[in-house]
């Protein structure tokens, strides 16, 4: 089984709207395909209505949290997602987005650069609007290269030029409201260092001892060492270790299936998960 456990869609900041993602991952030989986009769920009623035979959908979302002024994100898979607490928290972060990226776009006004909120509303679409929205307006306008190439202490990046704050939750209530509904918790990219400040091992030996049930080690913005000292961490920590895409169609270059998670961490996500069930295409495979 090949099993991608991290993409985007229209929903939040992909290119690829739910259908067409979950049409993408049967063509790149996927199972199994996780929808994680940023604090909403908005996208998964669209995936499972297009979800070709043989590939099981998992639904998630990646939440936005910050701890000791580093900001992180923290993948949530198969939790219920009516759970009360859990969904008006994810509104107060989607709620905060948009006056969030209009500070962005008055900061980099003020910098010098034309950039427009009207053009970064129709790069956004219907999507929850975020830095990926203004960065593509950045690369749009001329002013960086790629999207990755925004994310920087110049413009972009936490406490860059014009970075601005938003409603983040703290990753230790991020773990709970999960558990509460029934999720799963796995820290993405915990290591990315090129966007910035990193959580420190010792906070994630507390978010381990708090509940959190992985990390995703292979990611594009892990190197080889980087994985291998991961992996080593997760097994002092007892944590599963995920492999993900991180996939958000045009707007990066890396392709669905890029990095994939092996099927028995898979199963054990799956059985540790009691908010929802994994949604099988017409003859999909069942999980482990």
């Amino acid at each position: 089984m090949r099993i991608d456990l991290h993409t985007h869609s229209t929903a939040s900041d992909g290119t690829d709207t739910p259908a067409e993602l979950v049409l993408g991952a049967a063509a790149a030989g996927l199972d199994v395909v996780a929808l994680t986009d940023h604090d909403t769920v908005r996208g998964h009623a669209g995936a499972a209505a297009a979800l070709p035979e043989g590939l099981t959908l998992v639904t998630g979302a990646e939440l936005s949290c910050r701890v000791d002024g580093v900001g992180l994100h923290m993948l949530a898979y198969l939790f219920d997602p009516d759970e009360p607490e859990f969904a008006r928290e994810r509104e107060l972060v989607r709620d905060d987005r948009v006056p969030r990226a209009r500070t962005m776009v008055r900061k980099l006004q003020e910098l010098g650069v034309p950039v427009t909120w009207e053009q970064v509303a129709r790069i956004a679409g219907d999507g929850s609007v975020g830095r990926p929205h203004v960065a593509t307006a950045l690369v749009e306008l001329g002013v960086v290269p790629t999207v990755s190439d925004a994310f920087t202490p110049d413009w972009l990046g936490d406490g860059g030029r014009a970075y601005a704050e938003k409603h983040e939750l703290d990753p230790f209530d991020a773990i709970r409201l999960v558990k509460a509904a029934g999720g799963v918790t796995v820290f993405a990219h915990p290591a990315a260092v090129k966007r910035g400040r990193t959580v420190p091992e010792a906070r994630i030996a507390e978010l381990a001892a708090a509940g959190l049930d992985g990390i995703e080690v292979d990611h594009m913005d892990h190197d080889e060492p980087t994985r291998t000292r991961l992996r080593a961490l997760a097994r002092e920590l007892g944590l599963l270790t995920t492999g993900s895409s991180d996939y958000h169609g045009s707007r990066k270059t890396v392709e669905l299936g890029a990095y994939t998670t092996d099927p028995e961490i898979y199963g054990e996500i799956t059985r540790r998960a009691t908010g929802a069930f994994p949604v099988p295409g017409a003859g999909g495979p069942a999980p482990a």
